[in-house]
């Protein structure tokens, strides 16, 4: 059994999937590189204002950035934890051959892995991301102001009272 890290000190993680974001997956854009820096430097922020844990709902696109970003600033700090959300298993099961490789390799760095069911249901995404941001005292969002998942995490962060660092992509 794992202890759950404490909250004060944990971070959880939203954004948007490839389809909503400009450059449509090409991590090769210069936009999209622009933000995984941006990522990279509120990760290092936030670690040297205490936070060591950090949860990622590992779905494609700006989830997969933040956890890259976070398995970069474990290599340089020892104490920090990763742990993979995963709404249900096969999460990937739909994805293309490259994303599920990618999936793979990410959940497999993670320091933790939690499964909240394991069949697909309406509701399993939003049940992982009330998980994560129960559990956290910091949501960094990666949000364009539309509607949808990342919208109502942003809003339940709000309703649990915790800090918001919202990054435009």
């Amino acid at each position: 059994m794992t202890l759950q890290p404490p909250r004060a000190n944990t971070c959880c993680f939203t954004g948007h999937r490839p389809a909503k974001l400009p450059w449509r997956g090409d991590d090769s854009d210069l936009r999209c590189l622009a933000l995984k820096n941006k990522l990279s430097d509120v990760v290092e922020a936030l670690y040297k204002a205490g936070i060591r844990h950090f949860i990622c709902g590992m779905a494609a696109g700006c989830d997969m950035y933040f956890c890259e970003a976070v398995i970069a600033l474990r290599l340089e700090h020892e104490d920090v934890t990763l742990e993979a959300a995963i709404p249900c298993e096969g999460q990937s099961k739909l994805w293309d051959k490259n994303q599920r490789r990618r999936y793979n390799y990410l959940v497999h760095q993670c320091d933790i892995e939690t499964v909240m069911q394991r069949e697909y249901s309406v509701d399993c995404m939003r049940k992982r991301n009330c998980y994560m941001v129960d559990r956290s005292s910091v949501l960094v969002a990666v949000f364009d102001g539309t509607y949808g998942g990342t919208s109502q995490t942003i809003a339940y962060a709000i309703r649990k009272g915790l800090e918001i660092i919202e990054l435009r992509p």
